[in-house]
């Protein structure tokens, strides 16, 4: 009894040290995430940049997400200034929108995947 006692203490042991280990892990890439995923919400691209973070996943989004803002603060200008365009409203938040939740999805997967159009330009940046 004392050695399978033994053996399941040894077994519990190594248990507990994974488990120790995927929760000093966990908070680390939460945050990570996070940073990432608000990269594709409108002006809060913002702030990895500010913040500096240096994880490249972060970066590589927080790139694309300024991209992503910048050009649709173009859009904007573009249509309000010239009235012609207004109908075009639609199709400019249409497109923001999809593209914004491709980026997110690719945050959730843990991929590094290029958003169609606002990728190339977002190699360009450096930070």
């Amino acid at each position: 009894m004392r050695v399978i006692d033994g053996c399941l203490k040894t077994g519990q042991d190594k248990v507990l040290k994974i488990k120790l280990k995927i929760m000093e892990e966990t908070p680390k890439k939460v945050q990570v995430n996070i940073m990432a995923l608000i990269s594709y919400i409108g002006p809060l691209c913002l702030i990895p940049i500010l913040m500096k973070d240096k994880d490249g996943f972060v970066k590589f989004h927080a790139k694309q997400g300024l991209i992503l803002f910048i050009s649709e603060i173009a859009a904007w200008l573009i249509v309000g200034l010239v009235p012609a365009l207004w109908a075009l409203v639609n199709l400019v938040n249409i497109v923001w929108l999809v593209l914004s939740i491709i980026g997110i999805m690719n945050v959730t997967k843990g991929e590094k995947k290029e958003i169609p159009v606002i990728g190339q330009f977002a190699k360009q940046i450096k930070f």
